[in-house]
């Protein structure tokens, strides 16, 4: 059996370079605003029929990486997402994508927010192009999300930004106060 070829999609945002930190504004609050980050993407394959974004953060104190945003059945015409994506299931900008859930249990994007001190954590935004339509409903897991599209990916291309929040009462953009509870 061949191995099947992945092509490389390119992902970009306009308000982070790859290996940069990812702005303040999208992170959690209270340190942030938890805007989603405004995406572009080029050389998406023919044969694509939908897209697939999982943002996740390898670097959370966690067994599994932390899940930061789950999203699909992206139109394959799309070339962007903008900035601010509305925390529904069913956003409506792109028309058809759906939202699945994150590590809070929320639906949506939820911006870094690692344990103060822990260090600089890396969010890796995963773009998927797939050969099929999927039929899952919203809220979708990353799991079942990645069951579905499994054999089905024909290009994929990340862009990976970091975070860091500053020790309490530090000076400088991560600075904030912790509180029991928070999550990576």
């Amino acid at each position: 059996m061949a191995k099947q070829v992945i092509r490389k999609l390119q992902l970009r945002s306009p308000a982070f370079s790859p290996g940069e930190r990812i702005p303040r504004r999208h992170a959690r609050p209270p340190e942030g605003l938890d805007a989603s980050p405004p995406l572009t993407w080029s050389l998406v394959p023919e044969g694509a029929r939908e897209l697939v974004l999982i943002c996740d953060d390898p670097d959370a104190p966690s067994a599994e990486p932390w899940v930061h945003w789950v999203a699909y059945r992206i139109p394959a015409k799309a070339r962007a997402l903008p900035e601010g994506i509305a925390r529904d299931e069913q956003p409506g900008n792109p028309e058809g994508m759906l939202q699945g859930q994150n590590s809070w249990g929320l639906v949506g994007y939820g911006g870094p927010q690692p344990p103060v001190g822990h260090g600089t954590h890396h969010y890796h935004f995963r773009l998927l192009a797939i050969d099929t339509h999927l039929s899952l409903g919203p809220g979708a897991t990353k799991e079942e999300v990645l069951e579905a599209i499994d054999g089905h990916v024909i290009a994929e291309g990340e862009l990976v930004g970091t975070y860091e929040r500053l020790s309490t009462g530090a000076a400088g953009e991560g600075a904030t106060t912790i509180t029991p509870g928070d999550a990576p």
